[in-house]
Formats: C-alpha cells, sequence, structure tokens
C-alpha cells in the first residue's frame, strides 16, 4: 500500500493519503481532486544498523561500509 504526498490545487492543503489500485486520492479538507503529487521522502532502519555502515557512506563499486577505496578489490584504476 503506497502512501502518497499531495498539495490540493484548490485551498494548498497538503496531505498523505494512502491509495489503493487505480483510485484516486481527494483532499481532506475540502474534498476536491485536482492535487499536485510531491516527492515522498521516507526513511528505512536495518535491524543492528550503525552509523558507520550507512549507505550513504559505502563504497560505489562492492558496498564495503568503510567507504569508497577501502576494499581490496582488484582492477579498479
Amino acid at each position: 500500500m503506497p502512501i502518497f504526498e499531495y498539495i490540493c490545487q484548490q485551498c494548498h492543503h497538503e496531505f498523505e493519503a494512502l491509495v489503493y489500485g487505480k483510485e484516486k486520492a481527494e483532499c481532506p479538507k475540502c474534498h476536491a481532486t485536482k492535487l499536485e503529487t510531491q516527492l515522498s521522502v521516507f526513511a528505512v532502519s536495518a535491524k543492528g544498523s550503525s552509523p558507520s555502515a550507512s549507505p550513504t557512506h559505502a563504497c560505489g563499486s562492492c558496498g564495503d561500509p568503510r567507504g569508497p577505496g577501502a576494499c581490496s578489490r582488484g582492477g579498479m584504476n
């Protein structure tokens, strides 16, 4: 079940809505259906993860959590 974020183009109300299948969302404030879809940002937490293993700092070639250049992959010249 995807959660979408919207801004109503009629009353400018910002809200989130669960959208099932081909259903259309409507503004919970004014019930308008002319909505602007927003880019949704979400966080994912892995069980037992640590800040040093954050994917934003992982090596782009092998995924080593110590960062780029930390792995011993050969031929990476």
